[in-house]
């Protein structure tokens, strides 16, 4: 029997396309119900084998399903619970895949009506493409999925989705609320206002009469490719995670501004340590 008998996924592009694919591969799913506003893409997700219906309504979708997958864009995930929250089915599970947690695990749990479980998660893959056909079965392998348990979780609800985050491919651990807002904001959310601070201020220079960008070759190309990540996407979770982005952009200020005064000193030793440090720790993630 396979572990979840109708998974609804509210949001039918990379994150949660990809989930159904290889839920689907695995035969860990009896159907996949697809929700969404663009039904050209529900359609496409229908001819591609990732869902086997849909629904534009995500009140019809959630119908019997015993799992419901949010992937919607941070801002909107308590919004659409409230939407599905008085059609859910008894027992049913409903978890999320949004980078941000303190806020949405407060006000998903206050949703939820009785004999119904919210369950906080975030899988840390992507790619900065969007849309179903960006979704693939590997995404999630050897990736880590943050699950954020709190007082009020139901046990084996957790076990589920802990169970289904582990067929994906990914390593599962448990985190505080609190500590996941603070992690990503270091790890996710700061090289990311960095990319796209860097490309419009190199779009932006303006001593030459033609823009440098064209000029830009692989390195640039590489630090900078998530810049081309979902603009609405990325305004959300800077505003949803503000206090956690506000710090680490603070933090990160002060080691550029030890960087401007060692090169502006052309202080040969502070650089090569202050590099040093950097590869070092760099180096430690590989």
């Amino acid at each position: 029997m396979p572990l979840i008998q109708r998974l609804c996924i509210i949001g039918v592009g990379l994150i949660g396309g990809s989930l159904a694919r290889i839920l689907r591969e695995k035969g860990e799913v009896g159907e996949v119900v697809g929700v969404g506003r663009g039904e050209a893409n529900l359609r496409r997700a229908v001819e591609l084998g990732v869902i086997d219906r849909y629904a534009t309504d995500p009140a019809d979708g959630v119908a019997g399903a015993d799992m419901v997958f949010l992937a919607t864009p941070v801002c909107s995930i308590a919004t659409v619970l409230a939407r599905i929250a008085p059609g859910l089915a008894p027992g049913c599970i409903v978890t999320d895949g949004g980078s941000v947690k303190g806020e949405i695990v407060a006000n998903c749990e206050a949703l939820m009506p009785a004999g119904t479980f919210f369950i906080g998660g975030h899988p840390i893959a992507g790619t900065e493409n969007s849309g179903v056909d960006a979704s693939f079965s590997t995404l999630y392998q050897d990736r880590r999925c943050i699950i954020t348990p709190t007082p009020a979780t139901d046990r084996p609800a957790l076990e589920k989705v802990v169970r289904m985050w582990e067929l994906a491919g990914s390593e599962v651990v448990l985190m505080d609320v609190e500590k996941h807002d603070r992690v990503l904001a270091a790890i996710s959310h700061l090289p990311h206002m960095v990319a796209y601070s860097l490309v419009n201020a190199v779009g932006g220079y303006d001593r030459f009469e033609e823009s440098i960008l064209k000029y830009s070759a692989g390195g640039f190309r590489d630090f900078t490719r998530i810049a081309s990540s979902d603009p609405a996407m990325w305004r959300d979770i800077a505003l949803m995670n503000r206090e956690g982005i506000l710090e680490m952009m603070d933090f990160f200020s002060r080691y550029f501004g030890e960087l401007r005064s060692l090169v502006d000193g052309a202080d040969g030793a502070g650089l090569e340590a202050f590099f040093s440090r950097s590869k070092e720790h760099r180096d430690a993630i590989l």
